[in-house]
């Protein structure tokens, strides 16, 4: 696994913010300030020109992690969400030339995108059944869309299954190297790891249960304005994945909440407006849920930069071995 470099903070973040700056001036906006909205797999910057008013989003990527073939994959989905599915995504504002990832010179060359600003803001916690539900209807249609859709040549990117999430490549690390991961803590999860392992082998990945999914739809990456449809932003982790993932991805640091049962029911009510999900998929929710809950973990571990991964901390993996203990005890289901 490549390390985590913004997790370092101090001297990486200053050279990612004058990357930034000088990914801002290519783009032909020499004068417009920019803003650090935050840091997790990459850092967002809030780009705001005063010579027109104009407001912006630029990411620049962590190292190490994609490639621009599969960057260029991630945004040929996001285009074609928008353009084929009716999901509101963020429009690629491409650089002077036309080129849609532009690579910042350097010591540490950076990758960065600049995308089209979105109004709206992250659901809040009173509306979170309701949204749930437009946020299955919306995850249905991209995966409606990702069913039929015929990617452009070339286009790649990464799995989320067990080995690249769990096993042998743990693209965030390993859980048992996670905060607060003590020996009492490391044997209930084993207990878990394995049973997820099994579950997830007897689920299969046939193509009605695996496929391109976002694989991050947590309520930090929806913009909702009033009552319509949420905008999906950050594909940064789009790839091939087990479906109902992305319901597990959009409950991500509020598993324990009290009202995820009716979050759930609400989720998918909607999808199902859209596509069918049989029972016997149903049935495995919280299997996803558990599997993304112990990713989490091993993400916290190896993202000790980002807020919230600061602020979670060790709570969260107690928090993961409560829920553990539910789940295999049968009282997966809560």
């Amino acid at each position: 696994m490549q390390a985590h470099d913004l997790s370092a903070g101090g001297e990486v973040l200053a050279r990612v913010h004058e990357a930034a700056r000088e990914a801002v001036r290519i783009h032909g906006l020499p004068e417009a300030e920019v803003t650090l909205i935050n840091v997790s797999e990459n850092a967002t910057y809030r780009v705001d020109d005063p010579a027109t008013g104009a407001r912006s989003i630029l990411r620049v990527h962590r190292l190490g992690y994609h490639a621009v073939p599969a960057i260029l994959s991630e945004l040929a989905w996001l285009e074609a969400l928008r353009g084929e599915a009716g999901v509101h995504t963020p429009r690629v504002i491409p650089a002077p030339g036309g080129a849609r990832v532009l690579t910042v010179p350097g010591a540490q060359p950076r990758d960065c995108v600049m995308f089209e600003f979105l109004p709206g803001a992250e659901p809040p916690p009173e509306r979170l059944v309701a949204d749930f539900e437009r946020l299955g209807e919306v995850t249905a249609r991209m995966h409606r869309h990702a069913r039929g859709w015929r990617p452009p040549a070339g286009f790649t990117r990464f799995h989320w299954d067990y080995d690249a999430a769990l096993g042998a490549e743990s693209r965030w690390g390993r859980w048992r190297d996670g905060v607060g991961v003590d020996a009492a803590a490391a044997t209930l999860l084993d207990r878990l790891d394995k049973e997820l392992r099994e579950r997830l082998r007897r689920f299969g990945r046939d193509a009605g249960r695996y496929g391109l999914i976002h694989a991050d739809l947590r309520l930090a990456n929806l913009l909702v304005v009033d009552d319509e449809s949420p905008s999906v932003i950050d594909f940064d982790d789009c790839g091939f994945g087990w479906y109902l993932y992305d319901l597990a991805a959009a409950l991500s640091f509020i598993e324990d909440h009290p009202r995820v049962p009716e979050m759930v029911t609400s989720w998918v009510r909607g999808y199902r407006a859209v596509l069918d999900l049989p029972a016997e998929d149903e049935a495995e929710i919280w299997t996803f849920v558990m599997f993304r809950r112990l990713l989490l973990v091993a993400w916290i571990g190896t993202h000790t930069g980002v807020d919230i991964a600061a602020e979670l901390g060790a709570g969260y993996t107690e928090g993961t071995c409560e829920l553990a203990e539910r789940f295999l005890s049968g009282m997966g289901e809560w």
